[in-house]
């Protein structure tokens, strides 16, 4: 949890914090039981985002939840570089997890944004920026595929999508070896999500899951970290700052160079820098810190600008959350 002046590890143990600790966390400890308002059963625990975190929840939630149900859908937070990388080398990796199948999920606006669209104008079709901008969805499915589990992609439907542009995202999926289904639960709840679970099930029977790891712990950090950044994020180098080089080594020094890898990166884009939309080519990683979850057990390592501390809405959601006479809650969705 720190460093003393000579440079040695202070551990809880040393500030004899260990027990007043796990009062705190003795029933943090236990995973959450909540329902959807379908009434569906969900397990929250932990959760932390995966662009400056391993975005997912906890071992222990994933782990009771395969104990009660016969499928088991777990979220890795915001794309698939950062939440499902972590997924599968970090927490898979750790707990002995082989997934049987991963759901890729995309919106047409989100690729026509990475097409060159502004902001403003993505209601509008357009197959052109479409088009140039699923070269940042085929970049996710091909790490995806690297991993050796059967991919599913699924539309989060708007309703400013259109019939021309959701029908090229699924030829393109399908091109692709990739099953695809269009969701549509934000609009019908749990009725819009049955044509993706169905295309799961079909996965699930027809396909077969060979998963595997990335890189081996055991590699030197910067090694691993290289496999990472050139294999996922496409860059063709990773260079240090002299402070994290300095801390890399230290860290191998103190043991902990076998643990893996949590990359601390900007959501927006593929490479460090938020504004490289699409897929980037020809770019650098550019690391500038690097220190030890020791608890968790990973590495994490910052990289571009990226805050640690998530930033907040200036408008917060709760300004619209209310109670009337009734007692009826309304602005929570």
């Amino acid at each position: 949890m720190a460093y003393n002046y000579a440079g040695q590890p202070v551990t809880a143990g040393d500030l004899n914090a260990v027990g007043s600790m796990t009062a705190l966390l003795k029933d943090a400890l236990k995973p959450n039981l909540i329902q959807t308002l379908e009434h569906t059963p969900a397990i929250v625990h932990g959760g932390p985002f995966a662009n400056i975190a391993h975005g997912c929840n906890s071992v222990r939630a994933t782990k009771t939840a395969l104990k009660m149900a016969d499928y088991v859908i777990t979220e890795a937070g915001f794309g698939a570089d950062l939440g499902a990388e972590k997924f599968f080398d970090i927490k898979c990796r750790m707990a002995g997890l082989k997934p049987d199948a991963v759901v890729l999920v995309a919106t047409v606006r989100a690729l026509k944004y990475n097409g060159g669209v502004a902001k403003a104008d993505l209601a509008a079709e357009n197959l052109d920026a479409l088009k140039k901008g699923i070269v940042n969805l085929e970049k996710h499915i091909e790490n995806l595929q690297k991993y050796g589990v059967p991919v599913v992609v699924t539309l989060n439907s708007f309703v400013t999508d259109t019939p021309a542009e959701t029908e090229f995202v699924r030829q393109f999926c399908e091109e692709r070896g990739c099953e695809f289904a269009l969701s549509e639960v934000w609009e019908k709840g749990g009725k819009g999500g049955i044509a993706l679970a169905e295309k799961v099930l079909k996965t699930l029977e027809e396909k077969e899951s060979n998963f595997q790891v990335l890189y081996d712990e055991n590699q030197p950090i910067k090694d691993k970290i290289s496999i990472i950044a050139k294999e996922i994020y496409g860059a063709d180098d990773v260079v240090y700052a002299p402070a994290a080089a300095k801390q890399i080594k230290k860290l191998e020094e103190l043991g902990f160079g076998n643990l893996p890898i949590c990359m601390a990166k900007t959501q927006y884009s593929l490479s460090d820098n938020a504004d490289l939309l699409g897929r980037p080519e020809g770019f650098e990683i550019n690391v500038r810190e690097a220190y030890v979850s020791a608890g968790a057990g990973f590495i994490v390592v910052l990289t571009g600008a990226v805050m640690t501390m998530p930033g907040l809405p200036k408008k917060p959601a709760a300004y619209g959350i209310d109670v009337d006479d009734n007692g009826k809650i309304t602005g929570l969705f």
